[in-house]
């Protein structure tokens, strides 16, 4: 982590090891199919879980799956800025998201998961709305000193948080049963 404690964004050429997901072999054609699914395998997931267990953590450092769906809904809400910022300004700095902050700040574990999961199905159709606006896919934004990324990645790294947290919703259901 460098001096503000912000842990370094994934590479443009990122696969990552827990969910077969390789952003270089991921097109965008394919990634804003992929993107479409989005809501319904989140609800899958989340939906999956028996009631009481929704909103508990298996240890201190693991978010519930409520915790997680919230997650993943705002992911898509600041992925649809930070698109339109790429699209708008040039190289902008974009605001980190500081998860950790917004999951307790927020009281994410206190929200009503129906009314997250229609939100996230809004904050996806967002975002796609933006990537469809969006055609310069090489316009670059920065987060910290000398980590710029391309539109392109943050399409894919959006699929990536998407894909990622509903493995963990899956986990996290199975591991507080």
């Amino acid at each position: 982590m460098n001096a503000v404690g912000l842990p370094p964004l994934a590479g443009e050429d990122h696969v990552c090891a827990d969910c077969p997901m390789s952003y270089v072999d991921t097109g965008l054609d394919a990634a804003v199919q992929a993107l479409r699914s989005v809501p319904a395998d989140v609800s899958a997931a989340a939906l999956a879980v028996p009631g009481e267990r929704l909103r508990m953590r298996p240890d201190p450092a693991t978010w519930s799956v409520v915790e997680y769906a919230c997650h993943v809904r705002d992911v898509f809400s600041a992925f649809t800025i930070r698109l339109h910022r790429i699209r708008a300004e040039d190289e902008p700095v974009l605001e980190p998201m500081f998860a950790d902050l917004r999951a307790v700040r927020f009281r994410y574990n206190d929200a009503d998961l129906g009314i997250v999961l229609a939100e996230l199905d809004a904050y996806v159709a967002g975002f796609l709305d933006e990537i469809a606006e969006t055609s310069d896919w090489d316009r670059t934004a920065t987060r910290r000193r000398g980590e710029l990324r391309t539109a392109r990645w943050l399409v894919r790294h959006g699929l990536h948080e998407a894909r990622h947290h509903t493995r963990d919703i899956t986990a996290v259901g199975r591991a507080v049963g």
